[in-house]
């Protein structure tokens, strides 16, 4: 890939990002039943529903500036938005994994998005654990899977509306999106690891 297209498609990831973000936001003021009853529908929406947005929204508003390379060298900056980021992370993945537990659209969306959560726990937690292990290869490999899993956000609410709009309605479309939102950004961020890797080895023979 080079490297145009690099910067191209990560300044399309963080636009998305930032914007979907920012719009999610809207969730902690007061509950707005017309605009999203089957949200609030949720058996805890309240008050995970805040948890859940105040962590999730926030690391996808941070993950995509943290591979800038220019932030990076700034070691200190770094750390810092990798903490927030971090933090984010376990609010919104715990915020995440009770809200599983509480949807109305059924076993399917349940058991997708509450595979994400601990997932997505789990793998930010390792990328954490290698940054302080001070093995930073590890930590870039498991930021990456982390930052796929953020981006989720941004996935589910693209496939939704292209769900719909192909004519399925949003109980029919959510199922799908609780899977298909997540595990194909994992899938691809696996791919990109193991090619890097394998063009490391070539370089290296």
């Amino acid at each position: 890939m080079n490297a145009k297209l690099s910067r191209g498609l990560w300044g399309l990831g963080a636009f998305l990002s930032v914007g979907v973000a920012l719009f999610s936001y809207r969730y902690l003021g007061p509950p707005n039943v017309t605009e999203s009853p089957q949200i609030l529908a949720n058996l805890f929406a309240r008050p995970f529903l805040t948890v859940h947005v105040a962590g999730a929204a926030t690391a996808l508003l941070v993950c995509g500036f943290q591979f800038l390379p220019a932030l990076r060298r700034r070691r200190a900056i770094h750390r810092w938005l990798g903490r927030a980021y971090v933090t984010a992370c376990m609010v919104g993945g715990v915020g995440g994994l009770v809200m599983a537990f509480g949807t109305t659209s059924g076993p399917v969306a349940a058991w997708g998005f509450g595979l994400l959560a601990p997932t997505w726990i789990l793998v930010t937690a390792q990328g954490w654990l290698a940054a302080r292990a001070r093995r930073f290869d590890e930590h870039r490999a498991w930021m990456i899977r982390s930052f796929a899993l953020t981006f989720a956000a941004v996935t589910l609410r693209l496939y939704l509306g292209a769900l719909q709009a192909s004519g399925l309605s949003f109980e029919e479309a959510y199922p799908i999106t609780a899977w298909i939102s997540w595990v194909p950004n994992l899938i691809v961020a696996e791919l990109y690891l193991r090619r890097g890797m394998s063009r490391r080895l070539q370089a290296a023979e």
